[in-house]
């Protein structure tokens, strides 16, 4: 059966507000949730980005049930690799073995804050690579040292280790990518249905291992109110990955989504309380492969009634149609 997930976008709404609401998507009946990394929002217009693993933290001890996941960190730039295997290792523990940290090259937007440039996507895959072993290594509770073409590590431990170390999934979105995550994650993560990658991801040996997926949708019983909030707020989600990830500030992405309407957007995104629309949206990650499904709700504000709606109409409407 296919898992539907609760996405907290830390881009939309405070720290108090997104440990509430994952509260509530955990009482509804969400199947696990995801949690972006961000030190910026893409646009102004959301109005957010407090430090995600402060928020995972105080998740972990308000939920009980619900897995908790980075969607996703990045290992090389803000964050070294060793510190981010003691953050994880943290969580893994407060959560008693529910969280799973997931991991991908960065984007321009959040690392370029802590200088040295931006490199080239082949340099960003190799530092990921590199992190991933460093981070694997300490999670195996022994000293490390590291001297790499990217970090170094001296004499690095981990003191506290939960038994069982959190799953690592990679983020994905071309054949380089899915090489990467088919040798060293334990699941792939993407932000498009696309089969292709689920297949290069099993080629690389991923097969077996899950995918987990996420999509926006933008609940409101006023359609055309759902649209105006989703265009101002996720219109940036048009521009494709490798847009994306090259941007340094939201003035560059509302820039670069100037012309982009809010028909465009409805277009791409499901809108207003049609759940037949919503359950068309995400069916073609369930056909792609994708046995996770994270939704991103639009809007911080919106949070509570999407929530109420998903209970009594939205969860059970895909989890008829999907099985």
């Amino acid at each position: 059966m296919v898992q539907i997930g609760y996405t907290m976008m830390t881009e939309q709404a405070g720290p108090r507000d997104l440990v509430e609401h994952v509260v509530r998507a955990e009482a509804v009946g969400y199947d696990f949730s995801v949690t972006s990394d961000h030190y910026f929002p893409w646009l102004r217009s959301q109005g957010h980005s407090p430090y995600a693993w402060a928020v995972l933290g105080a998740a972990a001890q308000a939920t009980s049930r619900i897995p908790l996941m980075t969607y996703v960190t990045c290992p090389s730039f803000r964050y070294h690799p060793a510190v981010i295997a003691q953050k994880a290792a943290t969580l893994q523990l407060l959560s008693e073995g529910r969280f799973r940290l997931g991991l991908g090259s960065g984007e321009n937007l959040n690392e370029h804050v802590v200088g040295g440039g931006w490199p080239a996507a082949d340099v960003r895959h190799e530092m990921l690579e590199e992190a991933v072993e460093i981070i694997r290594a300490l999670f195996g509770g022994r000293h490390v040292n590291h001297r790499g073409t990217h970090f170094d590590v001296e004499s690095a431990k981990l003191w506290d280790l939960p038994d069982e170390p959190p799953q690592i999934g990679i983020a994905v979105s071309g054949k380089q990518s899915c090489e990467l995550a088919g040798r060293l994650a334990d699941l792939v993560i993407a932000t498009e249905p696309k089969a292709d990658l689920l297949e290069s991801f099993d080629r690389h040996g991923g097969a077996g291992k899950p995918r987990v997926g996420q999509l926006p949708v933008c609940y409101d019983p006023d359609r055309e109110a759902a649209a105006r909030r989703a265009h101002d707020q996720f219109r940036w989600f048009a521009s494709g990955w490798k847009v994306n990830s090259e941007l340094p500030h939201p003035d560059a992405f509302d820039a670069a989504t100037q012309f982009v309407t809010p028909q465009d957007v409805s277009e791409s995104i499901p809108c207003g309380d049609d759940p037949d629309d919503f359950v068309a949206a995400v069916r073609p990650y369930a056909e792609a492969g994708f046995t996770e499904i994270a939704l991103v709700q639009i809007g911080g504000g919106s949070q509570p009634a999407f929530l109420d709606w998903s209970e009594k109409t939205l969860l059970p409407a895909l989890r008829q149609a999907l099985g």
